[in-house]
């Protein structure tokens, strides 16, 4: 090659290397992808334009800005919050929150940042419920209170685009004083039950001697049936000495009959 033609080489190699970049940087700023899971908020000379997605997304550099949302389930841990309850207990409470974006559009345009918000609101919807609620209901209702907790939260943050699906409380932390007098109280109950249980027992134990008794006293013949029936138990041991007992009827005919002769 002539001095010539290699010059005039190396005065396009710029242009080209120059045109080579500018049209890397459109096609890396002009063509976007988003996952199924996501959605694309498009936004042209800073007016919305809508949500795009999934797939391919095509934007005109410096006109076009897109915000990624994720449309997935979150799973928000609410950090221990301290109240005062109903009945004047302190305790500390933690939660776990489940949320999706239903709107990505509002998501973006409506709130700062969506995943702070709704971290707040189950935090103040919280202590708010707890200072609502006495100590039995929150240990007892623990279903009750997640329903509600959801609910409220839910109707907060439905203008945000985000729907709450579950609350959870997991830990209700209470002060050592609290838990030793529920301790005491747990063990007042089962003594007592123990108690009601032992007197139902003597009572029906009572009740059944009695029947017995006016049984017997009705048929003097089953009070003979008895004694040989206590004395087939008795015969079981081997090494028992077993005394016959006289007939009550025969007793007391002899006594009668000795009575008379003296008479």
């Amino acid at each position: 090659m002539s001095p010539a033609v290699i010059q005039t080489l190396l005065g396009l190699v710029g242009p080209i290397i120059f045109f080579a970049v500018i049209a890397i940087w459109f096609f890396s700023a002009a063509v976007k992808v988003v996952q199924e899971y996501e959605r694309g908020v498009v936004f042209r000379l800073g007016r919305l334009a809508g949500a795009r997605g999934p797939g391919l997304i095509l934007l005109i550099p410096k006109i076009e800005r897109m915000v990624k949302v994720d449309l997935r389930v979150i799973t928000l841990d609410v950090p221990a919050q301290e109240a005062i309850t109903r009945d004047n207990v302190t305790v500390k409470v933690n939660a776990v929150a489940y949320f999706r974006v239903v709107e990505p559009t509002l998501a973006v345009v409506s709130v700062v940042d969506y995943r702070r918000a709704t971290s707040l609101m189950c935090q103040t919807t919280l202590r708010s419920i707890l200072g609502q609620s006495d100590l039995d209901t929150l240990l007892s209702s623990r279903d009750e209170i997640n329903a509600q907790l959801q609910r409220l939260i839910d109707e907060q943050t439905e203008a945000w685009g985000i729907k709450v699906t579950s609350v959870e409380v997991r830990d209700v932390e209470l002060p050592e004083s609290m838990q030793r007098a529920m301790a005491r109280q747990a063990e007042a109950e089962r003594e007592k039950r123990a108690k009601i249980i032992h007197a139902e027992g003597e009572f029906q134990a009572a009740q059944t001697l009695a029947d017995a008794a006016r049984v017997i006293g009705s048929e003097p013949q089953t009070l003979q049936l008895r004694y040989l029936q206590t004395l087939t138990e008795i015969a079981a041991e081997k090494n028992s000495t077993i005394v016959f007992p006289l007939p009550i009827d025969w007793m007391q005919a002899q006594v009668e009959k000795a009575g008379g002769n003296k008479g």
